[in-house]
């Protein structure tokens, strides 16, 4: 198979590709996809030509059921289409966002597209680790990474923006959610079934703070004496009402 060219354009997912082979797995050599797929595998490095170059801390791939994959190659985020086949693994109809980042070589970007569309690519697991190997010997190595849990969890909330001040977290013992809304500390019940999360009125403390606070935390207060329904991709939570507002945060480490 010819390399494929990375396209920067809108992040676009094409039609899915048959995935061919119906193997089991045998050893750790991947087979139909199944000890891959469903899993967020974070990139801890890349190796071309001998050498290895560390990963952004935000790359990472993940392969649905379904054979469709979303990603990041650092900073833009990519999708393409997987198919298995003996133990091997190709991406194809690669596609990526165009954002010029601090921090992220593009040249790293650049590299790993190309080596993740070179072809079918030899897939092996050992344990929580996925290597992905190219006819000429380049080589991606990902560990696998749970989703954060909902309990537990300190939430930093990310939008509406609190200068990383805003986080929750929500006990299951006690069945209450608290924290600090930017400003001020904030408790409150919190029974979560079903997707949802009903809250209760918010206990708060009485401090005033700068304009740009006190607006972002009457956003987040709006979020209490009602339910909301909640979802949590990898390390990343949306909080949304019932009047349709959006609350994101991520899990502090």
């Amino acid at each position: 198979m010819d390399k494929q060219r990375l396209t920067l354009a809108a992040l676009t997912l094409l039609p899915l590709a048959a995935a061919c082979g119906t193997e089991n797995a045998a050893s750790d050599a991947v087979g139909a996809g199944s000890s891959v797929t469903g899993v967020h595998w974070a990139v801890d490095d890349l190796t071309v030509d001998g050498r290895t170059t560390e990963a952004p801390g935000t790359a990472y791939l993940r392969i649905a059921d379904d054979g469709k994959v979303r990603g990041n190659l650092g900073c833009n985020n990519f999708g393409a289409e997987a198919g298995f086949d003996d133990g091997r693994v190709s991406f194809d109809g690669m596609s990526a966002t165009e954002i010029a980042c601090q921090g992220v070589p593009g040249t790293f970007e650049e590299t790993l597209a190309r080596t993740l569309s070179d072809g079918d690519l030899t897939a092996r697991t050992n344990g929580d680790e996925l290597t992905l190997t190219t006819a000429d010997g380049d080589r991606i190595r990902l560990t696998k990474e749970t989703d954060a849990p909902l309990y537990g969890t300190k939430w930093l909330i990310t939008s509406p923006d609190t200068d990383g001040r805003a986080h929750l977290t929500f006990d299951q013992k006690s069945g209450k959610v608290s924290g600090s809304l930017g400003c001020n500390e904030v408790n409150a019940r919190a029974t979560v079934r079903d997707g949802r999360i009903t809250l209760g009125t918010a206990a708060t403390t009485r401090m005033m703070c700068d304009t740009s606070l006190m607006k972002s935390e009457k956003s987040l207060l709006r979020l209490f004496d009602g339910t909301v329904s909640y979802v949590i991709d990898h390390r990343t939570l949306t909080l949304t009402s019932e009047n349709a507002d959006s609350v994101g945060a991520v899990a502090g480490k």
